[in-house]
């Protein structure tokens, strides 16, 4: 099983062809993954520093490549122009059964769900705290905490608590993203600059979380807090909830940086996209964000691993830098 401080070396590969740059196909040669465009060698790395590799566009891969990667733990995602995923080939434990049985026979699904909503929830107002540290003093915001875990606690069924955290988030969107203009959530339809990159930011994340539950054996179809849904990995959609935060965070960073531009997105037929020059500006800004986090996300997913293994309520509390 991945250890973190091997975990600490590995990074996660972005390869897009480029408009014009000829045939792009990625290969094993030597140990390394290659890029190669029109027969010839644009870019390596050794499989071994690889965690994950998103291909984003039209290009050719090779059963070597193949075979090689699931041997190494590595998962590849394969995305269309648009950021939306249409395949994956990804290393798992499929044959860890003891840790199956106990996520198929799990009772304490209610409490492990609550444990996700404060998380998300302590997670929101570090963030409003940040932004805003005049409105969200140190005890306003542990008063503002207190109230969450009154109302999540109350909760007596899990549709309670979806009620609860859609309301919670409602609120956190309108007041973080205020200086965005912001005006709603509305996942996959891109009706606006703001969901296209809360859809590209969160889709990095899911994979990237479902590719660390996979590798120690889940069934991340059989979700505790998102029930069972055709075709949806649920539990990657439990794990990912308290690192929202940090999608959203780099999301208000760039603003203030001035890393978004409106000019960038085009629009057609009612939604709004990246062109495919301006997609890599974007894609990075998440992908650093995930980095600069992605040894809390293992850390979370080991210690959710040992709780589910040894059937301990003791549940990984994530707190937000």
């Amino acid at each position: 099983m991945l250890q973190l401080p091997d975990f600490i070396q590995k990074q996660i590969i972005i390869v897009e062809p480029r408009v014009g740059s000829g045939i792009s196909d990625l290969k094993f040669k030597n140990e390394n993954v290659v890029l190669y465009r029109d027969g010839k060698i644009v870019n390596q790395v050794s499989i071994h520093k690889v965690f994950g590799i998103f291909l984003i566009g039209e290009m050719t891969i090779t059963s070597v490549l193949i075979k090689k990667v699931k041997k190494a733990g590595v998962s590849i995602f394969m995305l269309n122009s648009r950021y939306e995923e249409y395949a994956s080939i990804c290393s798992q434990a499929e044959g860890n059964y003891i840790l199956r049985n106990h996520q198929y026979h799990f009772s304490d699904e209610l409490n492990f769900a609550k444990n996700i909503v404060k998380n998300k929830a302590y997670n929101q107002l570090a963030l409003l705290q940040e932004e805003y540290p005049a409105k969200f003093k140190k005890q306003s915001r542990i008063s503002a905490y207190k109230e969450v875990i009154s109302k999540v606690d109350a909760a007596t069924s899990l549709n309670q608590l979806l009620g609860i955290e859609g309301s919670l988030s409602k609120s956190f969107f309108k007041q973080y993203f205020k200086e965005m203009k912001w005006y709603k959530r509305m996942p996959r339809s891109k009706i606006d600059s703001m969901n296209v990159l809360m859809d590209i930011g969160y889709n990095l994340l899911f994979n990237f979380t479902d590719s660390l539950l996979r590798l120690h054996g889940f069934d991340t179809y059989k979700g505790i807090y998102h029930q069972l849904f055709f075709q949806r990995k649920s539990l990657s959609c439990d794990i990912m909830e308290p690192f929202r935060c940090v999608i959203d965070g780099a999301i208000l960073k760039a603003f203030h940086l001035g890393q978004i531009d409106e000019k960038d997105f085009l629009f057609s037929k009612g939604q709004y996209f990246l062109s495919f020059e301006q997609s890599r500006k974007y894609m990075k800004i998440f992908l650093d964000a995930l980095m600069d986090n992605k040894e809390e996300i293992f850390a979370y997913v080991k210690e959710f691993y040992f709780c589910m293994l040894n059937q301990k309520g003791d549940y990984p509390f994530y707190k937000f830098k």
